[in-house]
């Protein structure tokens, strides 16, 4: 029996004569976007090296034995990276060359010499033991602020993934014609054709394909709708969008979603998650959009989902900084240790989470430009060994922060940075599972905090302040990291640390203004 009809066979078997409740059976969820592929440097990729099949059989096998379902995402979800009859590739290329000047990017290249993407994924998930699932962006923003050219544009060749002539052609059925925004660029979902088009895609996927599932990846991009369409249309347009994908897959395949971990951000996308599981949905996937978090609403998500599989998102950054220089790929990264990956996994299973996915993980490695992005290096593979087992990471070191993220439409601002003065106190609250020991906490400043005076109270008490204000742990990629002047930190007893909400509190008795950018918290 194949693999994936035994785990279809395993999770709907009849119990005493009745159906039992269909649930996901995977733990740990790896996503594969391709493009890390030819934009990363990796052992099995030279700089500048252009795509082979042999480098995404390398990227599946990597992962071997690490995680249980492997998401690929084929592209930008505008253009097939496979045989299509909805989209004929070699006339979409054609008209690429002669409206922008641009020849097919490399993966569309191997399509077009008559390889399959896909297909060579699923033949290499099934030799690995993964379970393969295609990932598609429903509504992705990447390189269409070119689509209408103009002197002095670079587009690139990535912009044949991303720009149709039915795109470029309908204007009028963009969020906001003329906007160059990546909110406004995208396609209005209450445009009829606007969904069957993306339908069509999804369609020849789950009918050509013997996938094990489907993602629906509604973050790229948090935009569907403009603010003319009322919330109650915007549900009924994706959940019957979400109901058709449901009928296209058939009933033994798992349809997932990638959701937003907030509840104020569902409704700018229409999303009720409650009819979505109704109408078929399988998995839910909650995430940060880019960014490995532990301000989430994963609690709630869970009441609203009863019957689906819930997983929580990692990815290889948990802050990011400023563009060193215009383009793509052109930020430094804090990124994410062992210890806040194994952390954040430890509180969304404590918080009701069914398995753990993993999001832009290979970009630990060498890419994109410019100077003082940071220290880059082969991702942490071996820190996913703990995620599949909830009792290991729970007495595992913890490492608790408060970072800066996007902010999604609808979801509330962020709890950093923030703006410190002379005498105010400001809170920050911290959501812990389980906490164990004595803890230290810090707050990074954006500036020098040298001869100010600070107090700190956690949970209402005072704390001792601590001359030590290292890194709790090994970091093996630095970069934003606050210099000790830019730091503080206090002593908390390990009677102070509570199951759920905790509570520091810092004032600034004197010194000059400043912002708080960053909080963290160690122990166990």
């Amino acid at each position: 029996m194949k693999r994936r009809h035994f785990l279809h066979t395993l999770a709907a078997t009849p119990l005493l004569g009745a159906q039992a409740p269909r649930k996901a059976p995977f733990r740990v969820l790896y996503s594969n976007d391709l493009t890390n592929i030819v934009s990363c440097v990796s052992p099995f990729r030279k700089d500048k090296e252009r795509f082979r099949k042999e480098m995404l059989e390398a990227s599946v096998d990597e992962v071997a034995g690490l995680v249980d379902a492997h998401f690929l995402q084929p592209g930008l979800g505008m253009v097939p990276l496979w045989p299509s009859k909805v989209i004929d590739l070699k006339r979409h290329f054609e008209w690429i060359k002669q409206r922008y000047g641009q020849n097919p990017d490399s993966f569309s290249q191997f399509v077009l010499d008559g390889g399959d993407i896909v297909q060579v994924f699923i033949d290499r998930c099934r030799a690995k033991g993964q379970a393969a699932f295609v990932s598609v962006r429903v509504n992705d923003a990447h390189h269409k602020e070119f689509v209408d050219p103009k002197p002095g544009d670079k587009p690139g060749s990535s912009i044949g993934m991303s720009v149709t002539k039915f795109y470029a052609e309908h204007p009028e059925y963009r969020i906001k014609p003329g906007s160059l925004r990546g909110a406004d660029l995208v396609n209005d979902f209450a445009v009829p054709e606007v969904r069957a088009q993306k339908l069509a895609l999804i369609g020849e996927l789950c009918a050509n394909y013997d996938l094990d599932g489907l993602e629906l990846d509604f973050l790229r991009f948090y935009s569907y709708f403009g603010p003319e369409t009322a919330l109650e249309k915007r549900r009924a347009i994706m959940t019957a969008f979400v109901k058709e994908v449901r009928q296209m897959l058939g009933p033994k395949r798992w349809l997932c979603a990638r959701v937003p971990c907030y509840l104020t951000a569902l409704d700018a996308l229409g999303l009720d998650l409650k009819a979505l599981v109704a109408v078929g949905l399988d998995m839910v996937n909650a995430s940060a959009h880019y960014f490995t978090t532990q301000q989430h609403d994963l609690a709630a998500i869970r009441k609203q989902i009863e019957g689906a599989a819930l997983y929580f998102e990692l990815c290889h950054t948990i802050w990011k900084g400023d563009k060193v220089q215009e383009g793509y790929d052109v930020f430094p990264y804090r990124r994410a240790t062992r210890e806040h990956l194994q952390t954040s996994a430890h509180l969304a299973y404590a918080r009701g989470a069914d398995g753990i996915s993993l999001f832009n993980f290979a970009y630990y490695r060498p890419h994109g430009k410019g100077e003082g992005r940071g220290v880059f290096g082969e991702p942490p593979f071996d820190a996913l060994k703990a995620l599949n087992d909830p009792r290991a990471l729970a007495n595992a070191p913890q490492h608790w922060f408060i970072a800066f993220g996007w902010r999604a439409p609808g979801a509330k601002p962020p709890a950093v940075p923030r703006k410190i003065t002379r005498g105010k106190t400001e809170k920050f609250n911290f959501d812990l599972a389980s906490p164990r020991g004595d803890a230290r906490v810090r707050i990074q400043s954006d500036k020098s905090l040298a001869g100010g005076e600070w107090t700190a109270l956690f949970n209402g008490v005072q704390l001792s302040a601590s001359d030590d204000v290292t890194e709790p742990y090994d970091v093996p990629f630095p970069s934003m990291l606050g210099k000790p002047e830019e730091l503080r930190a206090w002593i908390v007893p390990a009677a102070l640390l509570r199951e759920g909400k905790n509570s520091l509190e810092v004032t600034r008795q004197s010194g000059d203004e400043c912002a708080i950018v960053f909080v963290d918290l160690a122990c166990g």
